[in-house]
């Protein structure tokens, strides 16, 4: 009986062993060198290239310890759900890449290396020609608007008269009091806006910045700010 519930495989010669992890090693590399190359945010970390290469691998290692035997792949469960991933990850590509990693990492580690090497690059070619595209691109640029206004105590909110001139509309994301400047209340503003002409940015920020009360102003295009 447990014998039907293990599959025990011929154990691997050291030449297979190396052969599947240099090849998930290679399609790690050219993942890792994709996400480079097409990467558009502002928080490029060189610790997630590097980890993208050593999950191939690592993945690959793990497919030859289970190999076929379907109890060594439920104690393999167990032992890894111990494991808490706190790690936030912020752009929604990064997750495509990550099980990109885990993809060509499990085929190189069965011994599919032509999946692995032949997914790796239609799926990259995929990725490359997606990133380069302006297709699916919205045609609507929102930009993140930050600055502190210093209230005069009479509740008037002057900004939003040029807010109002410059932008097709405006939405308020965040208002939070940081401190007091001679007894007055000094108010963080973020604001999503939409601007009505991109070429007067720096006319929006001059006259923004006139305002009695605004300072340290500042204007970000980020799309995964909202």
């Amino acid at each position: 009986m447990i014998q039907d519930f293990q599959s025990f495989n011929v154990p691997l010669s050291v030449a297979e062993i190396l052969i599947n992890i240099i090849v998930a090693m290679m399609c790690g590399y050219f993942i890792s060198r994709l996400y480079k190359i097409t990467y558009r945010g502002p928080g490029y970390s060189v610790t997630f290239v590097n980890s993208m290469i050593l999950l191939s691998m690592i993945t690959a290692l793990v497919l030859m310890v289970i190999g076929n035997n379907l109890a060594r792949a439920f104690g393999l469960v167990g032992a890894m759900s111990i494991i808490r991933f706190r790690t936030a990850v912020k752009d929604t590509q990064d997750i495509i890449f990550i099980f990109f990693s885990l993809s060509v990492g499990m085929a190189a580690g069965v011994g599919y290396h032509m999946i692995a090497i032949t997914g790796s690059l239609f799926i990259g070619f995929c990725l490359y020609m997606f990133s380069k595209s302006s297709l699916f691109e919205s045609e609507q640029k929102v930009y993140l608007l930050q600055f502190y206004f210093m209230p005069n105590g009479d509740n008037k909110t002057p900004y939003l008269s040029i807010l109002k001139q410059y932008c097709n509309k405006h939405e308020v994301i965040n208002v939070k009091s940081s401190g007091s400047n001679s007894g007055k209340d000094i108010m963080e503003l973020s604001y999503s806006i939409d601007l009505r002409n991109k070429e007067k940015n720096d006319e929006f920020i001059r006259d923004l910045s006139n305002i009695h009360g605004v300072k340290n102003i500042n204007l970000f295009f980020d799309n995964e700010l909202f």
